[in-house]
């Protein structure tokens, strides 16, 4: 994240994504497919990284391999061919809204207080001396002598898809493909996210 001056003089937190260019590299319709869809790649990869079936598809629309296959099936502003690049240009016309979509950053085995903000079974007296941090009681006596599904306990946390609606375009920049976005986004620096409007 970075942070920008706005008008007023007022620091703004904002998310810097490059987005694009993207090459059209299939296009899904009715007939054939049964939905309406453009299928976007990003990201140059290179050739020997790449099996056959995915260098026969890239080709198919005059591209090299890339890293990133998505399928948008919202209407584009304007038609779509085999090959054509997205830009960020695309995305400036009159766009002041996004939602952006991610993986968020793992955070392995986590315990009940960390991963559902439970707050411990309490204080050190009444004979406990070790079980601050601990879920305390999580189910019935003799009946039904189990714990119910969907019980809140210790697990994996993190590396979950993850949509954040409505952040605000602060600025866009078309010469470098960047796109300021108000707010944070999901996941790691570097990492792949989708941006929708």
């Amino acid at each position: 994240m970075t942070s920008v001056f706005d008008a007023d003089g007022k620091n703004i937190p904002c998310t810097v994504i490059e987005a694009g260019p993207c090459v059209v590299t299939q296009i899904r319709t009715v007939e054939k497919d049964g939905y309406a869809a453009v299928q976007l790649a990003y990201d140059e990869m290179k050739e020997k990284h790449a099996s056959k079936a995915l260098i026969g598809h890239f080709k198919k629309a005059g591209t090299t391999p890339k890293y990133k296959l998505v399928e948008f099936k919202n209407d584009f502003a304007k038609e779509l061919n085999l090959g054509d690049t997205v830009t960020v240009e695309d995305l400036s016309e009159g766009v002041q809204w996004v939602d952006v979509i991610g993986i968020s950053k793992g955070k392995g085995f986590q315990g009940v207080v960390t991963r559902h903000g439970f707050q411990g079974v309490g204080g050190a007296t009444h004979g406990q001396h070790n079980r601050l941090r601990h879920p305390g009681s999580m189910g019935a006596s003799s009946w039904p002598s189990r714990v119910f599904p969907g019980m809140r306990m210790a697990g994996h946390m993190g590396c979950d898809r993850v949509k954040v609606a409505n952040l605000q375009v602060i600025k866009v920049i078309p010469e470098n493909n960047l796109l300021l976005l108000k707010g944070s986004v999901p996941g790691a620096k570097g990492s792949y996210v989708i941006v929708e409007d």
